[in-house]
């Protein structure tokens, strides 16, 4: 039990995928621990360069073991299942390349923060990337325009 609201409405059913040119979108889970870890912590300089990261914050400069990284992703499968937060893998075949966020606003208690990387290597996938979820959550998510804030590419 969570004392967290849900970032979207009871009957809206969360869409479990997204399939974009050249990629796809799937929940983010333990399962994706070693693909993810590898992932991110190969693209560290470039993420933090990417539109959306101003804090430097993350990813870590100092990587983290694979334990942290999974503890990391058992966080956001909870959050996901508890409909406070939404984190999904980006995927090239079972090759994670990237993952999106969708949380509440630290700044507006009404609004959305969406967030995305991929990796450096794939790094002419950000807007692509950055185009179909941004018509996703237009097309599909219960948000009005004004709520989401998502760092244009």
């Amino acid at each position: 039990m969570t004392d967290r609201v849900s970032l979207v409405p009871d009957g809206f059913e969360v869409p479990l995928e997204l399939a974009g040119d050249g990629f796809r979108l799937e929940p983010l889970g333990e399962q994706h621990n070693e693909r993810d870890l590898a992932a991110w912590s190969g693209s560290i300089d470039h993420i933090r360069a990417t539109p959306g990261y101003p804090d430097g914050s993350w990813p870590p400069p100092e990587g983290m073991t694979a334990e942290r990284n999974l503890a990391d992703l058992a966080r956001h499968a909870r959050d996901f299942a508890d409909r406070f937060g939404f984190t999904y893998s980006v995927l090239d075949g079972d090759d994670v390349i990237g993952c999106v966020y969708i949380y509440p606003s630290h700044e507006r208690p009404d609004g959305v923060e969406v967030s995305s990387w991929v990796r450096a290597d794939r790094a002419e996938l950000d807007g692509p990337l950055y185009e179909a979820v941004s018509r996703w959550l237009a097309e599909v998510w219960p948000f009005e325009p004004g709520r989401i804030v998502y760092a244009a590419r």
